[in-house]
């Protein structure tokens, strides 16, 4: 358990400096945004690209583990949906707000760090071939389920367009898509230009996780708390079990390779929850309590996870 607890430990010791600095004013809260954007723009499709690139991405692209890890997400988003709907009385757009806090995992600020710091480098091939269909999968099927329930509800083809646009315009898949073509061409870097996207690669880690502490400043806890701890431990425990009991139980994938997958379930909701609440303007304030009360249970519930693939 000592090992787990080091494990964790400078993971949110860094998110901790990151929120005590931008609430002291030692560094400022205008910067954050440029600093996630920095990870999310450049350092992080940097990453996507060596490590794709230098590793089997064929191999690793296991549906075995994809599979369970989007069921499992899609259950959670209906789940949600259904709570926020029959328990909270929601209106229907909004529900669908609620469920999707439930759904969308933070796969690169926080889970990148935690699984690489936990498992290595050797990770990365596993998670990266998860984070490749992220956005596609799940933007896609909020937006849609969005646009079906509510009133003002847009015709399907042109929010598949809109849902195309968004992912087409995503620098990680940009970085992703390269990184497949270079390890399909078999494409041997320079020294100069290998030491730059692992210079790169380095400064995911602390920018991500500082980047991350400091934006939960911003969060206020609202009235709608009760909802957003709903949603979070969908997101935090049915998440992870859905995909634990399918791999596990169900496909019978050997624990080493699974808990790949099923650690990176158990991340904390990511900040797009945020961008999709106040694009479609409905459940903001759930959202903005999800991100806040799910970042910070998180630090109990990953150490639980760990330990529970550890046995």
């Amino acid at each position: 358990m000592l090992d787990i607890i080091y494990v964790i430990l400078p993971i949110f010791a860094l998110m901790g400096l990151g929120y005590v600095a931008v609430a002291r004013h030692l560094f400022p809260a205008e910067g954050v945004k440029s600093l996630i954007a920095f990870v999310n723009n450049f350092a992080t499709p940097c990453l996507l690209y060596y490590s794709i690139s230098t590793s089997d991405f064929r191999s690793a692209f296991n549906l075995a583990i994809i599979g369970p890890f989007y069921l499992g997400a899609i259950i959670c988003f209906v789940v949600g949906i259904v709570l926020a709907r029959r328990v909270f009385g929601n209106r229907p757009g909004e529900s669908v707000a609620v469920g999707f806090s439930g759904t969308f995992t933070n796969t690169v600020l926080v889970g990148l760090p935690i699984i690489t710091r936990a498992y290595g480098d050797g990770a990365l091939p596993v998670i990266l071939s998860i984070i490749g269909l992220h956005g596609a999968i799940l933007l896609s099927l909020g937006m849609m389920t969005m646009e079906l329930v509510r009133r003002d509800g847009q015709p399907l083809f042109r929010t598949l367009v809109v849902a195309v646009r968004r992912i087409v315009s995503n620098p990680l898949i940009w970085g992703i898509a390269a990184g497949i073509i270079g390890s399909l061409l078999e494409i041997q870097l320079i020294e100069p230009a290998e030491a730059f996207f692992m210079m790169m690669g380095q400064a995911v880690v602390p920018a991500a996780l500082f980047g991350i502490g400091g934006a939960l400043v911003e969060f206020k806890l609202s009235e709608n708390w009760k909802q957003a701890l709903v949603a979070s431990l969908i997101k935090l425990i049915v998440h992870p079990a859905l995909a634990y009991v399918l791999m596990i139980w169900v496909l019978q994938v050997p624990l080493e390779i699974a808990r790949y997958g099923i650690l990176l379930a158990a991340m904390p909701a990511g900040v797009n929850i945020y961008v999709f609440a106040t694009y479609y303007d409905r459940g903001i304030s759930v959202a903005t309590n999800t991100i806040l009360i799910a970042t910070v249970l998180s630090a109990a519930t990953i150490t639980g996870w760990l330990y529970v693939l550890s046995l």
